[in-house]
């Protein structure tokens, strides 16, 4: 088994920070609206976990991609795009049919790294120049 790229670790522990932000930001809405129970954060736990795995997974097979020719590369990358995507239907519907879990922290959840990739430059431009029009 190879080693694990730095690029990938670093770009999925800052998606998982940003889940863990805006999952907690989504329990305290739950709990400002009195709808919070023990099936919100069953839910979001699980719908973080399977987000942040989506993308590492994604990481991990763009490191894989980069060592094989373009038509390797882009069929390698078509496969795990539709295996990820099954992945992440199916945790959508074990989410939505298990009683044990909150459907709308299931749903809301898995778009928490799609939210983070867009909050990149923002969160860039602050770390790297203050926050300062410089």
């Amino acid at each position: 088994m190879k080693k694990i790229n730095e690029t990938v670790k670093k770009e999925t522990l800052y998606i998982a920070v940003f889940t863990v932000i805006f999952s907690v930001i989504t329990e305290a809405v739950f709990l400002i609206l009195g709808k919070w129970d023990l099936t919100v954060l069953c839910g979001n736990l699980f719908s973080a976990f399977v987000a942040v795995l989506n993308f590492f997974l994604m990481g991990i097979t763009v490191q894989h991609a980069v060592e094989k020719d373009e038509k390797g590369a882009a069929s390698l990358m078509k496969m795990s795009q539709s295996l990820r995507t099954v992945m992440l239907f199916a945790a959508a519907a074990v989410g939505v049919l298990l009683p044990c879990f909150n459907t709308v922290a299931v749903i809301v959840t898995l778009f928490f790294p799609r939210i983070a990739i867009l909050l990149r430059p923002v969160v860039d431009k602050f770390r790297v120049g203050g926050g300062t029009n410089e």
